[in-house]
């Protein structure tokens, strides 16, 4: 595999040694986003609540992934095209560089492709196989990800706006998690807490940060029905 370090020298190694010792989400991507003119897509930076700053991104399908990756409490780090595995075909070299890669709690990574609303080409769906069985043999795992549902994007787009910690709930956040302590609708409980131009942010982060929970996948309202997550984790 090839990879460039925090200095961007590229450097090359087993992808076996590679997945134990190196820290993809501290590197650079491997090769440049390409700007296409007279495309819509086009690369850009999404700053991560969950690493703390700014990660680059090729295109708009992999900022949207890069959204819930962001908001998915098993990824600690997030880093897009930090690795592109080599092999040989016949008498070729071939090389994929997967689009997005996240470590996860557990210190395993993933491995992310986006596949486009027709599906992944013959070409991508080959090397997928071959990232897969890779990622497989290290303890890690590899998703070729098709588009998410609307509803879910549009939901998760929104709450991102209120992802910064300033939007946190700080001093009062004891009185956020008793006011939502049984399921109810939010804008009921905001009104309780004070005045809902205030109130509000700090809900918004909650439902992105996971302190409080609410179906995605349906439109979010006012009147979505919101609880603290954690008596989900309790009750289970």
């Amino acid at each position: 595999m090839r990879f460039r370090d925090p200095l961007g020298c590229s450097r090359q190694v087993p992808w076996l040694e590679a997945a134990q010792d190196v820290v993809f989400e501290e590197s650079p991507a491997v090769r440049p986003f390409p700007v296409r003119h007279g495309r819509r897509a086009a690369p850009g930076w999404w700053w991560s609540s969950t690493a703390g700053r700014l990660v680059a991104y090729g295109s708009g399908v992999m900022r949207t992934q890069l959204m819930l990756l962001d908001r998915d409490p098993a990824v600690v780090a997030l880093a897009c095209r930090p690795v592109e595995l080599v092999w040989r075909e016949e008498s070729k070299a071939v090389g994929h560089a997967p689009q997005l890669m996240a470590r996860l709690q557990d210190g395993s990574g993933l491995l992310l492709d986006c596949a486009g609303r027709s599906g992944p080409s013959a070409r991508l769906a080959a090397r997928a196989r071959v990232v897969a069985a890779a990622a497989k043999a290290t303890g890690w795992s590899y998703r070729l990800a098709g588009p998410p549902d609307p509803v879910l994007v549009a939901n998760v787009r929104w709450l991102a706006g209120y992802r910064h910690p300033r939007y946190a709930a700080g001093p009062w956040t004891p009185a956020l998690v008793e006011v939502f302590g049984s399921p109810r609708p939010a804008v009921e409980a905001v009104c309780e807490l004070g005045d809902p131009i205030a109130v509000w942010p700090a809900v918004f982060h909650a439902l992105w940060s996971g302190v409080l929970r609410v179906r995605l996948d349906e439109p979010l309202h006012e009147r979505a029905v919101a609880s603290v997550a954690r008596q989900e984790a309790e009750a289970a």
